[in-house]
């Protein structure tokens, strides 16, 4: 259930991470892990009894919520571009 290829783990890491090599950076973690979680909630609007992979997708969003607190003690800045640029906060 991938839906994640080399190549768009690549630009998605160039995109967020300033370089497509720099795979820890914490932008581009978060950035990466939205993509998965939204490609998963599609997943789930299809399938709503497929409870291993709902179990997976709130791991996914725990993770992603323990990288945005990093992310905002550490560079406030930084933090309210990237929630901007990836629409997470209404």
């Amino acid at each position: 259930m991938s839906a994640i290829t080399k190549e768009k783990k690549a630009s998605i890491f160039a995109e967020f991470g300033g370089n497509e090599k720099n795979t820890g950076s914490i932008e581009g973690q978060i950035a990466l892990l939205t993509e998965q979680i939204n490609h998963i909630s599609a997943h789930l609007q299809q399938n709503k009894k497929d409870f291993s992979t709902h179990r997976g997708l709130m791991a996914m969003v725990g993770q992603r919520k323990s990288l945005l607190t990093y992310l905002s003690k550490t560079n406030l800045q930084g933090y309210r571009q990237l929630i901007e640029k990836l629409g997470l906060r209404k």
